[in-house]
């Protein structure tokens, strides 16, 4: 049982209120007026919660007779008699009739929402049935393509055996396709050249990288001068030498800091340490110590 269902049908005493006046009237009459201002105002609060549960049950009432009418039509006698008694509250009689007016509309909404679900849903399956039913469409072959010459379209024959083999019985000669075709196809021949040489003659972009290398002697009585001298002797395709300077190690000992741009298809790394490498009498080692891209 619902709260709504077990508030509906509880019993509750709603005259108390007028019988509690009653008696302490009559004690009032009886004994005088003796009673305290705390009586009072514990019978006036007392008074406010009777009115307030009544006014709880009628409203509730007021609500289980509307669903129940909705529900299932006509109303029971109880019901009519519960709605009788809960009439003397206009107020609260207002504030439900506005409340079932607002769930008749979201009623009336949603029913149309459901509907038209229904109706998109049967539509679909339909679909599906005559999709199912029907055979595999075939894909049209694609048309081909038109070539012009001069502005002017060239028909081409399109590749259908059993209609070549009717204008093979008809007509063994094409008389006027052939040199058009012949036309259609060196035009073709010669803008793909045209295209090739176009492509060819311009310049790709060459990639490129500067590199920082550090070249250690291998004590401080070396020429260093020297040293930098059998560095930049090396030349290849591709390498450019750029700035150097002198950075002290330790111990009076400088190394040759320099740098170069090189172009990556034509010159690496490992080759340059080789080279440099092979003046063994100047050079320890060589390091890099940066490399990026260009």
């Amino acid at each position: 049982m619902s709260a709504v269902d077990f508030l509906a049908q509880e019993k509750i005493w709603f005259e108390k209120p007028r019988y509690d006046e009653a008696e302490r009237r009559f004690y009032e009459r009886v004994n005088g007026p003796s009673q305290t201002t705390q009586d009072v105002g514990a019978n006036t609060i007392l008074q406010d919660i009777a009115r307030a549960r009544e006014n709880i049950q009628k409203s509730l009432a007021g609500l289980k007779t509307t669903l129940c009418n909705r529900g299932s039509g006509q109303p029971s006698p109880s019901q009519q008699s519960q709605l009788s008694s809960s009439s003397s509250s206009p107020a609260d009689q207002g504030e439900i009739i506005c409340r079932i007016k607002s769930l008749e509309l979201e009623n009336h909404s949603l029913h149309k929402v459901v509907e038209d679900l229904r109706a998109a849903l049967s539509k679909l399956e339909c679909r599906v049935a005559v999709l199912e039913k029907s055979p595999a469409a075939v894909t049209p072959a694609p048309a081909p393509s038109v070539p012009y010459t001069n502005g002017t379209t060239v028909q081409q024959k399109t590749s259908n055996p059993a209609k070549e083999e009717e204008d093979d019985d008809d007509d063994d000669i094409d008389l006027f396709g052939s040199d058009e075709d012949e036309e259609a196809e060196k035009l073709k021949e010669q803008r793909l050249k045209e295209y090739a040489e176009k492509k060819a003659k311009k310049p790709g972009v060459i990639a490129k990288s500067s590199i920082l290398l550090d070249v250690k002697p291998w004590d401080d009585e070396t020429d260093m001068v020297k040293l930098e001298e059998c560095v930049r002797s090396v030349q290849a395709d591709g390498l450019l030498w750029g700035t150097s300077k002198l950075v002290p190690v330790g111990y009076g000992i400088k190394k040759l800091q320099i740098a170069c741009v090189v172009e990556d298809d034509k010159v690496g790394t490992d080759m340059l340490e080789e080279e440099i490498t092979k003046f063994e009498d100047y050079i320890q080692s060589v390091d890099v110590a940066a490399f990026n891209k260009i």
